[in-house]
């Protein structure tokens, strides 16, 4: 978000489940703080947040291992994102680590997670990438960023 505002973004959502996480998230911007909606939830749970046009995921996705979790999931990008929005998920890719931080994990390639969104997203491009864990070990990520179809509604919810 730090980059988005840096930019001039003027409509930044942040939704984290730890009241810790945005307090300190809130305390490293300052006063940019006020330039931000900042949502305490479950990604899963009943929030409301204004369309969007780029939904980004950095490593939540994997941890949703309960078919109506990821099925809750769904339902809020496909609520949020306007017609021609992006969304942009980063998971454990299929040579991951099977857990993390404790916590069993679910594990996508791109079409994988192309599927998990159904019908009217296209998958715009995907990488694979080793990332280094503070510890130094290596965890593969899918890194994939589709596109809303035009035609898809808006908010279907």
């Amino acid at each position: 978000m730090d980059a988005l505002l840096a930019r001039g973004a003027r409509c930044v959502t942040v939704l984290d489940v730890a009241a810790s996480a945005l307090a300190r998230a809130r305390a490293r911007l300052g006063a940019a703080a006020a330039r931000v909606t900042w949502i305490e939830a479950d990604v899963t749970s009943d929030w409301q947040a204004g369309p969007v046009d780029i939904w980004h995921d950095r490593a939540v996705f994997h941890f949703l291992t309960e078919p109506g979790d990821r099925e809750q999931y769904v339902a809020r990008v496909r609520q949020a994102v306007t017609p021609g929005g992006t969304v942009i998920m980063a998971t454990f890719a299929p040579d991951g680590p099977e857990t993390c931080s404790g916590l069993t994990v679910e594990r996508y390639d791109a079409e994988a997670l192309r599927a998990r969104l159904g019908a009217g997203f296209t998958l715009v491009d995907a990488v694979h990438e080793r990332h280094l864990t503070p510890r130094g070990s290596p965890q593969a990520f899918c890194y994939a960023a589709f596109r809303r179809d035009t035609q898809s509604s808006a908010r279907p919810l």
